[in-house]
């Protein structure tokens, strides 16, 4: 589970059920990707130029609008996603690609550093087929080239509907920079990063 920090915010803020996720402005693109802790990805994507906006959500469930408590409870099969919009003539979905491997373990399945169940998967969840087949050739690259061993466990799935989580989760890492560090430091994300990436870890 994401620490008592996660426990405590949940029981001190009253909120809603997740909502589906607004209309892609006319001219961006969406990317959606599933790293382990929501909290923890959106930070590095804000700081991608040509990224307009990001939004942390559920995906790849079952559950129409499903709250933070049934995700986390890990039977509704949503993963914590970010979603990413941003303008395709500043930044390639390519580099979107590469962000975001290196701000995640591929190597295990149904866990990220200190949280585990499928809802902190790692997954891209590509939303046509130029971004089908960009996410494979990607993955296909990094298998090749990986720095470290084991396999790359993360799965490549078509889009499917993505929820809006609850307002307290949306820029936590703005709005709570000494709980999220706290959280990010005690869960072991950075350490195991830099052991992964080396100075290619983007955090």
């Amino acid at each position: 589970m994401k620490s008592f920090f996660a426990l405590a915010a949940a029981l001190a803020i009253t909120c809603a059920a997740a909502a589906p996720a607004p209309a892609v402005p006319p001219g961006m693109a969406v990317a959606t990707f599933a790293g382990g802790c929501f909290w923890c990805m959106q930070g590095p994507f804000d700081n991608v130029p040509g990224v307009t906006a990001t939004i942390v959500g559920y995906t790849g469930g079952r559950t129409v609008n499903p709250s933070y408590e049934e995700v986390s409870s890990g039977r509704t099969g949503h993963a914590e996603s970010v979603e990413v919009i941003y303008d395709p003539k500043k930044v390639s979905y390519e580099k979107l690609l590469d962000v975001f491997w290196t701000n995640i373990d591929p190597t295990v399945t149904n866990r990220q550093f200190c949280d585990s169940g499928t809802q902190y998967r790692t997954a891209i969840f590509y939303h046509d087929e130029a971004q089908r087949k960009a996410a494979q050739a990607s993955k296909a690259a990094l298998e090749r080239s990986k720095p470290f061993p084991g396999p790359v466990v993360t799965a490549i799935e078509m889009a499917g509907p993505f929820y809006r989580a609850e307002e307290y989760h949306q820029d936590y890492y703005q709005k709570n920079p000494v709980r999220y560090r706290l959280y990010r430091t005690g869960c072991g994300r950075d350490a195991r990063l830099k052991e992964l990436w080396g100075d290619r870890a983007s955090h």
